[in-house]
């Protein structure tokens, strides 16, 4: 099963998305960590998710680019987290080319998705503010927007959380919530 959980920054998304690996019963849980530690706000961000997930039996494997060179094993429950920070470090990176950026991080999806029991993807909703944007911060955009459609499209859950609350935008009958 692959699920995609979006929403906005303090949504409660990443909780909510550690305790649907939770209920997914027996496997190595797998946290799959995108956020480059550059600076002293992230290095706050990677302390807090690390205390969410501490005695959850998750294992952290880091991979700030090239997903698709990932190996997890097949009973693998998998929490990548998450998809703004994987596509800004693959677009913002020395000697990197942008117009690649959406189907290799897409190619990487697909492979995990191969390896594993069930794999949970978390990403940003950073489309509704209205701002105008530069044109660096546009592509970004644009490219975030693909990689999270073809994610949907593949899902076979997505869920946006508000205030902490699911709201389910596709779900497979008979799924537990």
């Amino acid at each position: 099963m692959m699920i995609l959980v979006t929403g906005g920054s303090g949504s409660g998304k990443s909780a909510y998305a550690e305790e649907r690996i939770l209920s997914m019963g027996e496997g190595r849980r797998i946290y799959i960590a995108t956020m480059y530690p550059f600076d002293e706000e992230s290095h706050k961000r990677i302390h807090r998710h690390r205390r969410m997930r501490a005695g959850k039996g998750f294992e952290t494997v880091e991979c700030y680019t090239n997903l698709e060179e990932l190996y997890l094993p097949s009973e693998g429950i998998v929490l990548l987290e998450c998809m703004s920070n994987l596509t800004a470090n693959e677009m913002f990176q020395e000697d990197k080319r942008e117009e690649d950026t959406a189907e290799k991080i897409l190619n990487g999806i697909r492979l995990i998705q191969k390896q594993v029991r069930h794999l949970v993807v978390v990403t940003n909703e950073i489309f509704s503010d209205g701002e105008n944007y530069s044109e660096e911060t546009r592509i970004y955009q644009e490219k975030l927007g693909k990689i999270n459609q073809e994610t949907a499209r593949m899902a076979d859950e997505v869920v946006e959380v508000v205030a902490g609350i699911p709201v389910f935008h596709k779900r497979n009958e008979g799924q537990m919530p």
